[in-house]
């Protein structure tokens, strides 16, 4: 005997009762069967639907997890030199933030421009929407297309479940892709993809998945002459130059660098569970805007972070800072471009030899002086620097 159970039109799944023989039921067992159909169909569906209940609750808290470490790497960050150095950054954030237009964020490492893709994305319509941060340059090339679009259970070895993506993760919200430079061609056909259809797939699935997101892509390379050696899609390349905004390095806005400096000593302050605040010495700022940062704001931050660590109770100073091999009390060396850039080439050599010459990878000379791989390369490139494959 068969019966099929459904609830309001919508079919669940069959009941099938079985026995070895030949009429061996009658109207009577049937009707008793049929009696049975819409307990069971209640009973069939509070369960599939409960099964659906479970799975958003994990969906929700995977992605509060996933959430949770975003906000925890962006809290505290504002944007300081709105009003000086940054003033025209701002304005044509604040001309984007209201469309959904692709937006391309050009400027040299750590000039901050994962702060202004916040501050594009916390002023447009989608603010209360997901911000979801991918680095490119962070993730190995055989896991890139998982982590970036998810992947099906059992793609791969190794895949025990289904994964998100963290385009999915973005949806209604913005994805940040940091370091697109870096993005395999494989990956970068993908994007293209997206950015054209807004449609993507997990790794081995066939579901076609509907995204509602706004791209915002940031790179210290420059994407033309990458396309030029076909390191770079062309169409990838006009799919996002939309709308760039380049972001001046630190020694281009040194107005900035009084205000930035109080914000990182407070801040490094608060980190360091330091029991007061300290106050500049007279005169500690003077070296600080001669030197031309080719770190930017990420080296002032560490900068900072040495001088709390290293100052014994007394108004702070940078005397005992050095910076990549230059004394912030230096002042002529620090006004000589080619000084400097003799100074940095021993530095990277003198890193190099610790590390045998390896450049890439844990215990490297880019992991040492803290900068993408590929930067260090460019730089050494620059300065003349031999190196191998490694």
């Amino acid at each position: 005997m068969h019966m099929p159970l459904e609830t309001v039109g919508r079919p669940l799944c069959s009941i099938l009762v079985k026995v070895e023989g030949k009429k061996k039921y009658s109207e009577n067992h049937a009707r008793m069967l049929s009696l049975l159909k819409e307990p069971l169909s209640i009973a069939m569906s509070n369960a599939l639907e409960h099964r659906e209940i479970l799975k958003l609750k994990e969906l929700l808290v995977d992605d509060n997890r996933f959430l949770h470490r975003q906000l925890l790497q962006i809290s505290g960050e504002q944007i300081i030199g709105a009003d000086y150095g940054l003033k025209k950054v701002l304005n044509m954030v604040r001309q984007v933030a209201a469309h959904d237009s692709p937006v391309l964020l050009l400027g040299e490492t750590g000039v901050g421009k994962d702060v202004i893709a916040n501050a594009i994305h916390y002023s447009s319509s989608r603010s209360n929407g997901p911000f979801v941060s991918v680095n490119c340059g962070a993730i190995p090339d055989s896991l890139i297309d998982s982590e970036l679009f998810g992947h099906e259970k059992g793609a791969f070895t190794g895949a025990l479940f289904q994964k998100r993506g963290r385009f999915e993760r973005a949806n209604k919200g913005t994805i940040f892709l940091d370091e697109i430079g870096e993005l395999p061609l494989q990956a970068q056909v993908r994007l293209l993809r997206v950015l054209q259809s807004k449609e993507i797939e997990r790794v081995g699935g066939t579901k076609t998945i509907s995204l509602d997101i706004r791209i915002i892509a940031a790179t210290n390379r420059n994407l033309q002459e990458m396309v030029t050696t076909k390191q770079f899609r062309e169409d990838l390349w006009f799919r996002l130059d939309v709308f760039p905004i380049w972001i001046p390095p630190l020694r281009e806005r040194k107005s900035d660098i009084p205000a930035l400096l109080q914000h990182f000593i407070n801040l490094k302050s608060r980190e360091l569970k330091l029991p007061r605040i300290p106050v500049l010495a007279q005169g500690a700022i003077d070296p600080l805007m001669k030197y031309d940062w080719p770190g930017n704001i990420r080296e002032l931050a560490n900068v900072v972070e040495r001088a709390l660590i290293t100052n014994d109770d007394g108004p702070l100073d940078f005397k005992n800072v050095q910076l990549r091999g230059v004394n912030l009390t230096n002042t002529e060396q620090n006004k000589n471009p080619d000084g400097l850039n003799k100074v940095i080439s021993a530095h990277i050599q003198q890193v190099l030899a610790k590390t045998n010459g390896k450049v890439h990878g844990p215990g490297g000379a880019a992991e040492l002086l803290e900068i993408n791989p590929n930067t260090l390369r460019n730089r050494m490139d620059k300065l003349g620097i031999a190196y191998g494959k490694k």
